[in-house]
């Protein structure tokens, strides 16, 4: 069974079509990557792939079921889009704990273990709106790791991340890809990003333009 099945898909918004009958089937347990310039439906592809956005028309089908169908979102998935949004007032431990008691699948020790990966500090009591936008996204990447997804969407996940945190972030990308997580990344930059991945796909203007086949060293 496949990861993750488009067929056909196409998104249009005010008479523009931000996604041009789309056509992708992704293997379980790799790394893909998806380059392109803003606007050039990154975003809105991995929307789709999430169940956020409903397709125009085509099919989206992930693990085996056709979202808006058999399902209204895919189960075991964890997503970061755009500016991730927290709790400003309190800490971020406390943000992630909300979540997880929503979710009740993992408690405080996989949630403090998940902080502690990105380099962030559990203990930390400070509230996120004191938070740089860097401890932001390392926060967002502990909450997408803490319950150990079976697929996981990262768009543009390097962003406003020092050398060293962008370091930490590529090690816990290959350590959930290594215990069976299908990941997808985008980025503005293909160099950024083909050292991690298996497959990475050009795109513009709604359309795949292009896929690179990356060979392990």
């Amino acid at each position: 069974m496949k990861a993750i099945v488009l067929s056909n898909v196409s998104k249009t918004i005010k008479a523009r079509e931000v996604l041009r009958n789309i056509n992708l089937e992704l293997e379980r347990g790799k790394i893909y990557g998806f380059v392109g310039p803003n606007g050039s439906g990154k975003t809105m592809l991995f929307r789709v792939i999430s169940g956020l956005v409903k397709p125009s028309s085509g099919t989206v089908a992930v693990f085996g079921q056709t979202l808006h169908q058999d399902v209204s979102f895919p189960s075991d998935i964890s997503v970061l889009l755009e500016k991730p949004g927290f709790l400003e007032q309190y800490s971020g431990f406390d943000n992630l704990h909300f979540l997880a008691m929503i979710q009740n699948k993992i408690g405080e020790r996989e949630v403090k273990e998940a902080i502690e990966r990105v380099g962030l500090d559990p203990h930390d009591k400070r509230p996120v709106k004191a938070y740089s936008l860097g401890m932001r996204q390392r926060l967002a990447i502990a909450q997408c790791i803490m319950e150990k997804p079976q697929l996981m969407l990262l768009d543009e996940p390097m962003n406003a991340l020092d050398e060293k945190s962008v370091d930490q972030v590529y090690q816990i990308i290959r350590e959930e890809n290594k215990r069976g997580c299908t990941i997808l990344l985008t980025s503005h930059n293909k160099v950024d990003i083909q050292s991690l991945c298996h497959e990475v796909y050009s795109m513009n203007e709604g359309v795949i333009t292009g896929m690179t086949h990356i060979t392990a060293e």
